[in-house]
């Protein structure tokens, strides 16, 4: 009786541990100016509704985005990042613009642009990518000093 209660429990908490995982073979992201959305294929699926300004969210898939925001790795390099949201140029402006690069990646990290920092205020043309939602790093050889979230428009 002890042995069957005892796999019993060890079957249930097995199940129980493993009952929050997705594993899925297909899904994809979505974005744009005004909408964001995330999906696996064959996750179980709750509905969680929203007001306006809370995300809505179906399923246990859940992205924590900040689109246009900044994190600063180094406070004493000061740096901005205009205009976003962007539909064709991007400005990076720096005093300190020597020996550091910026890299611009998609929402799904994918490396898009690399280049250096050319003077106080670098053109970046992004008129032909995708709308949606970037990150932009500037670094040096050492450290990332900052990295801006941005939106790319029409």
């Amino acid at each position: 009786m002890k042995k069957g209660t005892l796999f019993l429990f060890s079957l249930l908490s097995t199940i129980a541990v493993s009952a929050q995982e997705v594993l899925s073979t297909q899904g994809d992201s979505y974005s744009n100016t005004s909408a964001n959305i995330n999906f696996t294929i064959g996750e179980v699926v709750i509905n969680t509704g929203t007001d306006g300004t809370v995300d809505f969210t179906q399923g246990f898939h859940q992205t924590n985005w900040n689109f246009v925001g900044m994190e600063d790795y180094s406070p004493g390099f000061e740096a901005s990042v205009f205009p976003n949201p962007t539909s064709e140029v991007l400005n990076i402006r720096t005093s300190s613009f020597e020996n550091v690069r910026y890299t611009l990646y998609n929402a799904q990290g994918k490396l898009l642009i690399q280049d250096i920092l050319s003077a106080d205020q670098t053109p970046v043309k992004v008129g032909q990518l995708a709308p949606g939602s970037y990150s932009i790093i500037l670094n040096n050889q050492t450290q990332n000093l900052k990295t801006f979230k941005l939106i790319k428009t029409q």
